[in-house]
């Protein structure tokens, strides 16, 4: 190969690579700290004094034990434009926790603020071999499904609940007051929060009864708006750094109504969407929280933080509900908490498939999409479940794929070595031809031109087997990287536990530049692996080809070198399936080269005179 045709193949791998390297990078949402003020808070034990939440002007929520509300006399109206305090009304509820499960979910609930502190997904197990946690919190963080009054996100609405568990429904009601800034007590209203679960399902229903005990509008007006629903604990699996160089990631996604596909919705400290959605998610690689508001026209407020709490990055999903205008509103949100597996999202798009007859919801669409060869990943994936239902080693199956698919592109492989072998024969040929129209490189390509077609030599066909194998690799990088079925495949126990997942060999207590502090074994191996296949791939073709040493160089070493560090963080299947891919290849290439060096031998013995030609 001359050295423009060098120069045209290591250009397309470039950009090949930087493609893939671009899709794991270029939809992470840039992290920016959330400055707020928080407000202290202290816990009233006193059993005598109800406890008081007051709002100052700025919707900011403290806590008051100073007041003797036995003594205030309640009134039938209060200055709703300047609200004081938000009151819960004598009720001896204390605080304790409990469990329910339907099947799919363990979840553990608090009467506090009438929230779930735990969603344990019984069916998927995390790293340490138990069922994964979906609310990861920091060191401050609170539960789920809190409310807060108005607008606020700084203290939630956290009096204990009364509670009763009537078959799929969990229970919990309290009733309260609010006082104006002349400490008199509107009317009582009563707050019932319920949740509805269905057996092995993973979306529920969290419906918020607020009713008045006069027949007058319920007395919830901060600023025109009545009440927040808050999901902030971070979206499990727990995780130590939340960088896309481990394949890791939180993003918020919003469908909304009349679009038929998701937008990714792009966080800076906090954003407001003020359209009509049809739910916004918070998804990572393998599981989603999916938020699923009724009709009501709610104020939505999506945030994330960094570096908060002892989290790497902290999520959070508000829902603020306008102003009530009755004596009885009931809203109702519908939350799915659970994995990324289409037959546990699909079944919400059909009435009939789901116990709380929704449809049309498409909530598979939080998944990522494929890639643009997501029709070659589903090919993969089902000869690897094929595979898997022979031999249950994930790991054994990527083997036996790339052994299927080498030997598929074969005769495209064979073609290539057998015009590598014509180009290393034509080599005398094309130095006469330089040296004679050294002056002259127009001339010079049309005589190589010539001679290419009058001995049947295509000097791109060397190249067609690596650009075959690049679609295969991207497609193999997205199977590996978000079919759910995928994770936590093990190969080899100690060593390659998770095919999703880079291997790790040893842990330093220092960072390396552009790699980080884990030592991966994979890549180092891969690289070898390279490197060998690419000199014996090239070895007597150099003189043939003309090229120069630094050229050579570059392409042996440079190339493999720079996959290094592209793919060093890479799913360690993919790495398996090129490392074997190109083991196999040296293996074919030596047997090859072999074969050459008889024919030579061959041809020499029958005309010796060559040996001075």
């Amino acid at each position: 190969m001359d050295k423009r045709t060098i120069l045209a193949m290591f250009l397309t791998i470039v950009v090949v690579t930087l493609g893939m390297f671009i899709q794991t990078t270029f939809f992470s949402p840039e992290i920016v700290p959330i400055q707020e003020s928080v407000v202290s808070q202290e816990e009233i034990s006193n059993t005598n004094q109800d406890i008081t939440t007051n709002v100052n002007s700025s919707n900011q929520i403290t806590l008051d034990s100073n007041t003797d509300y036995n003594n205030i006399n309640e009134k039938e109206a209060w200055n709703s434009g300047k609200p004081g305090s938000f009151v819960a009304i004598e009720d001896q509820a204390r605080e304790q926790e409990f469990a329910y499960e339907n099947g799919v979910l363990d979840i553990t609930f608090d009467t506090k603020g009438a929230s779930i502190s735990s969603i344990k997904l019984k069916n998927h197990l995390d790293t340490e071999g138990k069922p994964v946690e979906l609310l990861f919190k920091g060191t401050s963080d609170k539960n789920a499904f809190l409310m807060y009054a108005g607008a606020d996100r700084t203290n939630p609405i956290d009096a204990n609940f009364n509670y009763s568990i009537n078959n799929n429904q969990i229970v919990f009601s309290k009733t309260f007051a609010l006082l104006d800034n002349n400490s008199q007590k509107s009317d009582t209203f009563k707050i019932t929060k319920t949740y509805t679960f269905k057996e092995n399902e993973y979306l529920f229903e969290v419906e918020i009864n607020i009713e008045n005990s006069v027949n007058k509008v319920i007395p919830l007006n901060f600023e025109n708006s009545a009440y927040t629903l808050a999901y902030e604990p971070q979206l499990g699996p727990s995780f130590e750094t939340m960088s896309n160089n481990n394949y890791s990631y939180r993003r918020f996604y919003a469908k909304y109504d009349g679009d038929s596909k998701k937008k990714t919705i792009k966080v800076e400290g906090s954003q407001k969407i003020e359209d009509y959605v049809t739910w916004t998610a918070l998804a990572g690689k393998y599981f989603a929280i999916i938020a699923i508001p009724d009709a009501t026209k709610y104020d939505i407020t999506l945030t994330q933080e960094n570096n908060v709490d002892g989290l790497a990055q902290s999520n959070g999903i508000y829902y603020t509900r306008p102003v009530i205008k009755s004596a009885n509103n009931t809203d109702t949100f519908r939350f799915y908490c659970g994995p990324e597996l289409a037959e546990s999202l699909s079944i919400y798009n059909n009435s009939k498939d789901n116990g709380f007859g929704l449809s049309g919801l498409h909530l598979e669409n939080a998944v990522d999409a494929s890639s643009w060869l997501g029709w070659l990943e589903n090919i993969l994936k089902w000869a690897l479940s094929m595979l898997n239902k022979v031999i249950p080693n994930y790991g054994i199956d990527i083997i036996l794929l790339t052994i299927i698919l080498k030997i598929l592109i074969n005769p495209l492989t064979k073609k290539s070595m057998q015009s590598s072998a014509k180009m290393s024969a034509l080599g005398p040929q094309m130095e006469e031809l330089k040296k004679k129209y050294e002056d002259n490189p127009e001339k010079l390509n049309k005589e190589m031109s010539q001679l290419y077609k009058k001995e049947g030599v295509n000097p791109i066909s060397g190249c067609l087997p690596m650009l075959i194998q690049f679609p295969i690799l991207i497609a193999f990088y997205g199977l590996l990287n978000r079919h759910f079925e995928l994770r936590g495949a093990m190969f080899i126990p100690g060593w390659i536990t998770d095919l999703s997942q880079p291997e790790t060999i040893y842990t330093l207590k220092f960072a390396l530049p552009f790699l980080g502090n884990q030592i991966h074994l994979l890549p180092i191996l891969y690289t070898v692996s390279m490197i060998f296949s690419m000199k014996i791939t090239q070895s007597g073709q150099s003189a043939a080809a003309g090229q120069s040493a630094s050229m050579m160089k570059m392409m042996t070493y440079g190339m493999p070198i720079m996959f290094f560090f592209v793919l060093y963080n890479a799913p360690s299947g993919l790495l398996l399936y090129w490392s074997v891919m190109n083991a196999i290849s040296i293996l074919q290439q030596l047997w090859n080269n072999n074969k050459v060096k008889k024919n030579k031998v061959v041809a020499f013995s029958k005309n010796p005179k060559k040996k001075n030609s």
